[in-house]
């Protein structure tokens, strides 16, 4: 997890990356664990270059993998930033569905990240 930037803000890890550190399954399950295991915490903010971009194409399930282990794991997720560049609709429709939730969440920026995972 090179060039991890990882902090504690009300009792959520913000994790910020310039390059992907959840690229599967399992390396978003390590992430969280550092995270329950070290820091006892159960919130997580990201930032979406943190991620590998194939997540956000619907058609590969990245997305749906990843995020079931999130759930799984009673880990809640914001992840934030500019998604304005993705067209797909079936992509936008997860996102909002996500939002609509509790769990999962798809935010502009860290702030709305931190207050949405607050709540």
């Amino acid at each position: 997890m090179n060039n991890l930037n990882k902090r504690i803000i009300n009792n959520i890890a913000i994790v910020n990356s310039e390059t992907p550190i959840i690229t599967d399954s399992q390396s978003a399950i390590d992430l969280m664990m550092t995270v329950l295991h070290y820091d006892n915490i159960n919130r997580l903010v990201i930032n979406k270059q943190a991620i590998i971009k194939d997540f956000f194409i619907i058609s590969t399930s990245i997305a749906g993998d990843i995020l079931q282990k999130f759930i799984n794991y009673q880990v809640k997720l914001a992840i934030y930033g500019d998604f304005s560049k993705y067209t797909s609709k079936p992509l936008k429709d997860f996102m909002l569905e996500c939002n609509k939730g509790e769990n999962i969440f798809f935010v502009d920026n860290e702030e709305s990240a931190i207050d949405k995972l607050s709540k």
